[in-house]
This record gives structure tokens, C-alpha cells and sequence, in this order.
């Protein structure tokens, strides 16, 4: 598929996306100062859930359903947002939000890797030098990370923050196949459902605090109606549009909005071998996408 095929409108859901997910690391930071990792996640899936059943009636009538759809369902909401939260949640804990941004820079080269296993085609040379590289930059990047107060243990968040990516590959695949049949609101609606029964039990193994900030509130408030919705909601109607390899392209452009804003609001920097292992991530996806732009496979 071309790109200049891709409709304008799937372009800005997408772009929107991926500036609210870049923006959701630091939200998730500034919430884990108060609150455990997982009733954050599990306050953010809630606030959604009550929000998508208020328009359930309109929901259920987009429904399509066939026999055994609840397995693909199923698996789409287990990769993303239950274990990918899981995953993330904790990378946060251990490591800085700019370089767990830095990292999802090889979710476009996974989703690629995925789709040409599922559609038997073999992964070509330069696709592969290109992961490679860009695996090279993550490792790169966490081994020369410096121990910081709001990132004890980089090695272990960045490695946490790959798993993250792994099971973000998941998703992307089963929601491109799911979009065919049911609504990206729907599909984002059962996201959230499944996420807030998966991460209830938090309540009980993590303990709340007597109080919370109102910094802490709004940053949950702001994932769960914003990040939650508006950006999911977005990315599953441009996956919806077009194929997923193209899709998961825009991907790249979350360091960029994370770094902007770690800097802003956290005062994160990076130092020059991080740099240098950004750089390889960010090089080795350039060079995958050299040939993947021309023989992007069309079944997506």
C-alpha cells in the first residue's frame, strides 16, 4: 500500500494516539509517587469502563459477532492492557520515562516480524540488520544508564519495557484482525472491561494511601478518560484503516513526544551513550523501513 493512500483522517487518529501515549509515561510517573503500579492502572481501566457503559446500548448494536470470537477478544485484551500493563507499570518504577519511550521504538519492527511469520513471509536482510541494531540500542542504552532516584534499576525497567512491546506486538495483530468485524470503539470498549476485572485484585495486594495529591488524581483521571479512551479509541480506528505494519510506523514518533515532555515536566535528561543507543533504535527502525515502505504486505 502506498502511503499517500492512507486516508487523512486515519493519519490524524493516529498522530493523536501517539502524542497521548508519549504523554502517558509521565502521567504514570507522576501518579506512581503515591500509588502502587497496578491500582493505578486498574483506576485508569475502571474510569473507563463506567464511561463506555454509559453508551453501551449504542455499542452492543455495532456488534458483529461470530462463534468463537470471544478467543481472539480475549487474547487482544490479555496482551494489552493486562499484561502489557503489568509490564509497564513496573518499567516505570525502575527505570526513567524518557528511555522507556526510547524503547518503543522497536514495536514497529515486532509488529512487522509478527505479520511476516503469520502471512509466511520471510523477514529480508536489511529488515533483520535493522532489528539487530535496534536491539543493539536498547541494550545500549539500559547498560550505560545511570542510577537515578526516579530510576533505581534502568537495566531491569528497560528489559520490563521490552516485554511491555512484545505483548503491544500482540494487540496491534489480533485488533487488525478483529477491526474487520467490530468497531474500534467497541474493541476499545472491551479493552478496558477486561483490564479493570484483570487488575481489580490490585486493591487488595497493593495498599492506598491515606491521601492523595490532587497531582496524583488528575494524572489518573487524565489516563483513564484521555489516554484510556481518546487514544486507544484513536489508534484502533487508524488500525482499522490501514494495514498494521503501516500503522505501527507511527509508533516512532512516542520517544520523541516522551523526551519532550520528561524534559518539561520531569527535568529527565539523557547522557551520550543513552543517546548513542537511542540512536541505534532509531536507526536500525529507519532501516528496516527502507524496504519494508516498498513491499509492505497488503494483507494487513
Amino acid at each position: 500500500m502506498n502511503t499517500t493512500k492512507i486516508p487523512l483522517l486515519a493519519i490524524l487518529s493516529l498522530l493523536t494516539a501517539m502524542t497521548l501515549w508519549g504523554s502517558s509515561f509521565i502521567a504514570m510517573k507522576i501518579a506512581m509517587q503515591e500509588l502502587g503500579p497496578l491500582s493505578v492502572v486498574f483506576g485508569r481501566m475502571a474510569l473507563a469502563t463506567v464511561c463506555f457503559a454509559l453508551i453501551a446500548p449504542k455499542l452492543v448494536k455495532t456488534i458483529r459477532y461470530q462463534s468463537g470470537d470471544w478467543k481472539p477478544l480475549l487474547f487482544m485484551a490479555f496482551c494489552e492492557p493486562c499484561l502489557y500493563f503489568v509490564f509497564e507499570s513496573h518499567a516505570l518504577k525502575y527505570t526513567q520515562a524518557s528511555e522507556a519511550g526510547m524503547v518503543t521504538a522497536l514495536l514497529p519492527l515486532m509488529v512487522t516480524g509478527v505479520a511476516r511469520v503469520l502471512f509466511k513471509e520471510n523477514l529480508s536482510m536489511t529488515g533483520f540488520a535493522g532489528l539487530l541494531v535496534s536491539v543493539l540500542g536498547v541494550i545500549l542504552m539500559s547498560a550505560f544508564s545511570e542510577v537515578r532516584e526516579n530510576a533505581p534499576n534502568p537495566l531491569l525497567g528497560n528489559t520490563l519495557e521490552f516485554l511491555a512491546m512484545i505483548c503491544a506486538a500482540g494487540y496491534i495483530i489480533s485488533l487488525k484482525w478483529l477491526t474487520s468485524r467490530y468497531s474500534p470503539l467497541f474493541l476499545t470498549a472491551v479493552q478496558s472491561a477486561v483490564g479493570a476485572v484483570f487488575f481489580l485484585p490490585a486493591l487488595l495486594i497493593e495498599p492506598l494511601p491515606e491521601s492523595v495529591s490532587f497531582s496524583s488524581m488528575a494524572a489518573v483521571v487524565y489516563l483513564g478518560l484521555v489516554v484510556s479512551i481518546v487514544a486507544y479509541g484513536c489508534n484502533n480506528y487508524g488500525v482499522s484503516q490501514i494495514p498494521a505494519s503501516q500503522a505501527s510506523i507511527f509508533i516512532n514518533l512516542i520517544p520523541v513526544v516522551t523526551l519532550i515532555i520528561a524534559a518539561v515536566v520531569l527535568g529527565e535528561s539523557l547522557g551520550p551513550l543513552q543517546m548513542l543507543g537511542g540512536g541505534m533504535v532509531f536507526a536500525g527502525v529507519f532501516l528496516s523501513n527502507i524496504r519494508r515502505r516498498a513491499r509492505t504486505p497488503s494483507t494487513l
